[in-house]
């Protein structure tokens, strides 16, 4: 079940790609723009392509250096059509032209995104060879090229992003969410590093609450709980804060999808089709936006949102892929979920896994017992089901991101003791 699952889940980005730039499409919706994470999950998915032989070392080599070159080579300006800007780029671009679109934000957290499947792939492409070499060294170049003093603007937090004309946006990473990994690689830039007052800032704003007996940071969103581990291994290393609380984040994480599943099972605001094997709820695909009337209830229901429980946003959308993504940490409890989900809604699963979302609630008129499912699937859902998939089966992308001295140097700049961070120092 696992391993068919990574391979066609993999199989978007060998597919939806533009080859000479390495530029992956957002989704599979018609005319959908090229997005910078989507890339930068792929360079990472192309490492477990060659190691469990999906592609050729030579194929996975010639599309990580497509990509790597592209990036490098791009327009780094203010223009309002450039590629990026101080080492950053803009959340979606132009599939053929690799330049920005929708009016979009130069955005840190997805070209974190970019930096991480760099320097990922140079761990693995390891040898003495003219383009193993190349990956490594424009690795490097791109992860140093990233100004990330700049993105704090005297405000001791990185912002979400940038636009030209209008400046920062009105966001920086605060609050537990997926930005542990961006504050990682911030602290541990050998160029533009931030000071660790950032990363201490950052801690002091996070919630740690008690639901359904489970005392963990909060972040509603599965996802929150997910991307930073695609490459970071957390098990056994702390920062202050995770000391002070006796767990680490990978232990928060295994909490968080245990609450989830809680709160599908309790239901309390009576959705259809919840339940201990039916949960599951992140950003996400959705049917609306629209307005029903379900069991006798007024429900609105949302398009592609950031859903979370049990505070946030919650229409009744459910997402398999989050429920995949979180294997790692409760495969006692993602089994039979997945099992449940693909066995009731058995076209959910598409030609690349498991489509983005579906909606019980919002089932075809006439037809009780349906649910809406998504029609599209998305880079940022597709890379870290792969990813996360693999680490649970061999670890991999965890092994080789602990040898690498810029996640090491972060995490040790965040204050990160134990396991197998202080066995690196003996």
């Amino acid at each position: 079940m696992v391993a068919d699952l990574a391979r066609r889940t993999f199989d978007y980005f060998v597919r939806e790609v533009n080859r000479e730039s390495g530029l992956v499409r957002d989704s599979t919706k018609e005319n959908a723009p090229a997005t910078i994470a989507g890339s930068g999950l792929a360079l990472t998915c192309y490492v477990v392509g060659a190691d469990r032989g999906w592609l050729s070392r030579e194929d996975a080599v010639a599309r990580t250096l497509a990509t790597l070159r592209f990036f490098w080579t791009a327009e780094q300006s203010d223009a309002p059509d450039a590629t990026g800007y101080r080492g950053f780029f803009y959340h979606f671009l132009d599939v053929r032209r690799g330049q920005r679109v929708l009016e979009c934000e130069l955005s840190t957290i997805d070209s974190t995104i970019v930096f991480a499947g760099a320097l990922a792939a140079a761990q693995y492409f390891d040898r003495d060879a003219p383009a193993e070499r190349e990956i490594r060294d424009l690795a490097d170049k791109l992860y140093a090229r990233a100004d990330w003093t700049w993105m704090l603007r005297d405000r001791m937090a990185v912002s979400h992003g940038w636009r030209p004309q209008r400046g920062f946006l009105p966001y920086d990473w605060l609050g537990y969410n997926e930005a542990l990994l961006l504050y990682v690689l911030a602290l541990g830039s050998p160029t533009h590093p931030v000071p660790r007052a950032a990363y201490a800032r950052w801690l002091s704003t996070y919630r740690w609450k008690r639901l359904y007996g489970q005392e963990y940071v909060y972040g509603g969103p599965l996802f929150m709980h997910q991307l930073s581990h695609v490459w970071i291994d957390f098990r056994g290393i702390q920062d202050a804060f995770m000391r002070d609380k006796g767990i680490d984040y990978f232990e928060n994480s295994r909490r968080a999808t245990y609450v989830q599943r809680e709160y599908a099972t309790r239901n309390p605001r009576g959705f259809v089709g919840y339940g201990p094997n039916a949960w599951g709820i992140s950003a996400s695909d959705g049917p609306g936006p629209a307005s029903r009337i379900v069991r006798g209830v007024r429900r609105r229901f949302y398009d592609y949102h950031a859903r979370g429980v049990p505070f946030g946003l919650d229409d009744g959308t459910l997402v398999p892929w989050a429920v995949a993504a979180s294997l790692p940490f409760a495969p006692e409890i993602v089994f039979p979920a997945l099992r449940h989900i693909s066995e009731t809604y058995p076209t959910i699963t598409g030609k690349y896994g498991y489509k983005c979302s579906l909606n019980p609630s919002f089932h075809a008129r006439g037809k009780p017992g349906s649910a809406w499912i998504s029609m599209g699937h998305y880079a940022i859902d597709q890379g870290p089901v792969v990813l996360m998939l693999e680490n649970y089966l061999s670890g991999l992308i965890w092994r080789l991101m602990r040898r690498c001295p810029y996640v090491v140097t972060g995490l040790r700049r965040a204050g990160f003791r134990g396991g197998w961070l202080d066995a690196e120092t003996r």
